[in-house]
């Protein structure tokens, strides 16, 4: 009787230390199962930050380019030399690349493919995008002699048509419906945001203004398509390598652009001459708006892209109606609208 009362109790002990350690490897588990959802949540909440910082720095960036160019302006000419400013540009590019390059090569080592060191074949092909950027970025200044700020933000949506098609014609891709029907609408939102109610004048911007429009908007297309094949014949080479000497040759073709164009102002005036605040301004906003895209595609998506153009068009409107006395009128806000519309119509097509 002793013997079993004994054995009882030492099975109870047993029974009580293993619901002890089920207890326990429970209790563990749970808390692990915690730790892991603490974890996701917390990279989530990092991964949305940054898509939100991303996001309103190409916003802001986006809607005060055309603001800066106009405000750059004194008595309604520029009195610093633009192809210096493009210049500048170029090298700040140029700079930002080289120093995102160092830090690779601080923390990976040089290798074959972020190395500077290159081939002529490989660095041949960069000057045709770089001569084709020089000449559409001179025309963003002397559009602004037919358009205003807000006009400019609505025209510059026609390179998505034009890098549509030129995507179509020189890659071979495919465009679905609803690519082809945002293109429709977006000549539509454009068109209407021009009408104009208070003059003879059908539309606000005139000819010349939509020919350098759709001009820019072809150089802007083909640059890009241009561009992104070289990127894509060598995928694994480092993107700031091949930034470098795209701006190299940027830097190159604008300062040919200083001596046939501005060489007398510069010599006699000082390269930085008729510089002020806003060019300052106007310079770092062209050199970051780049950095920005390239950081959306990067912690971001496409879709972030887009809703930035879109409130950037009506941000433009907005603070121009304060420093330029720019009337926003009802055609203006459905025009954006539509365009709006066929901008996200166009990125939705894409992604399916």
């Amino acid at each position: 009787m002793e013997y079993r009362k004994i054995k009882d109790e030492d099975d109870h002990d047993v029974a009580s230390d293993i619901e002890s350690v089920k207890g326990k490897s429970h209790t563990v588990a749970s808390s692990n199962i915690a730790m892991a959802t603490l974890g996701v949540g917390s990279s989530e909440r990092i991964n949305w930050k940054r898509k939100g910082v991303v996001t309103c720095a190409l916003t802001i960036l986006t809607s005060s380019q055309a603001i800066l160019i106009v405000w750059s302006k004194r008595a309604g000419k520029y009195e610093y030399s633009v192809t210096t400013a493009n210049f500048l540009v170029e090298t700040l590019k140029c700079a930002l690349s080289l120093l995102a390059l160092t830090r690779i090569w601080k923390n990976e080592g040089v290798t074959d493919d972020n190395r500077l060191s290159t081939t002529y074949d490989e660095v041949k092909v960069f000057p045709i995008p770089a001569a084709l950027y020089l000449f559409k970025n001179l025309l963003q200044y002397y559009i602004f002699a037919y358009v205003d700020a807000p006009g400019y933000q609505i025209l510059k949506n026609l390179n998505i048509i034009s890098t549509g098609v030129l995507y179509r014609i020189i890659l071979k891709k495919k465009l679905s419906e609803i690519q082809w029907a945002g293109f429709i609408l977006l000549c539509c939102g454009c068109t209407t945001a021009q009408l104009n109610s208070n003059s003879d004048r059908v539309l606000q911007t005139s000819l010349p203004g939509w020919t350098m429009a759709i001009v820019m908007a072809l150089l802007s297309g083909f640059a890009g398509v241009y561009t992104e094949a070289i990127i894509k014949k060598r995928p694994s080479r480092n993107i700031n390598v091949q930034n470098f000497w795209l701006y190299v040759f940027g830097m190159a073709f604008n300062a040919v652009a200083i001596v046939i164009q501005d060489f007398d102002a510069v010599a006699n005036k000082g390269f930085f001459h008729g510089y002020s605040f806003i060019t300052v301004l106007m310079i770092l906003n062209h050199a970051l708006s780049g950095i920005a895209v390239s950081m959306v595609m990067k912690y971001a998506d496409n879709i972030v892209k887009v809703y930035s153009t879109s409130v950037a068009m009506l941000l433009t409107a907005v603070v121009s109606v304060f420093l330029f006395n720019f009337h926003l009128s009802l055609a203006f806000f459905l025009g954006s609208t539509v365009v709006s519309v066929s901008v996200y119509l166009h990125s939705a097509g894409k992604l399916r």
